[in-house]
């Protein structure tokens, strides 16, 4: 069953495949990941004393600005298991988004109900997933215009030898 965040991965995995299409496309989702990046580094502060304060576990050295962001919020834990999933699944060489498919689950079903801290991650799927719509469309729609023009060049040539 593909749930909206395994779909997000998928689309993910596709959005990065089609970053070559058009140098000169501007990406819709670029002004949302800044966002992100920056209040990320808004919350960092926040997340470190927060690591600090759960179990006298310290957080992984040099761990990236969405993670630290991811885990400042209510979903820290859903985070977690995402992360280690995916490890796991990266370590094993397993498909990720079937092996995670159920953790991303709830991890979706908890930044929906975190959707105050989550939003700008949310945006940004959404945008990034109506990206990747557009694309495909865009690509269905010129590979339909060039089976027309072979029809149309088949025709042609009928029309001809007649």
């Amino acid at each position: 069953m593909v749930t909206a965040a395994s779909a997000l991965e998928i689309k993910v995995e596709q959005n990065n495949e089609k970053s070559s299409l058009s140098e000169s496309t501007p990406s819709t989702s670029n002004a949302e990941i800044k966002e992100i990046s920056d209040q990320a580094s808004e919350h960092s502060d926040h997340t470190e004393k927060v690591e600090e304060k759960s179990e006298g576990v310290e957080g992984e050295e040099g761990e990236c600005g969405f993670c630290l962001f991811m885990k400042g919020g209510g979903c820290k834990d859903s985070f977690t298991a995402w992360e280690v999933c995916v490890e796991e699944g990266e370590r094993n060489k397993e498909d990720i988004v079937e092996k995670c498919s159920e953790i991303t689950s709830l991890l979706k079903k908890c930044m929906d109900e975190h959707a105050d801290y989550y939003a700008p991650i949310l945006r940004a799927e959404k945008a990034m997933e109506e990206e990747v719509n557009n694309q495909l469309d865009q690509e269905k729609a010129e590979e339909t215009q060039l089976e027309r023009k072979a029809e149309l060049e088949q025709e042609k040539e009928k029309q001809q030898e007649n």
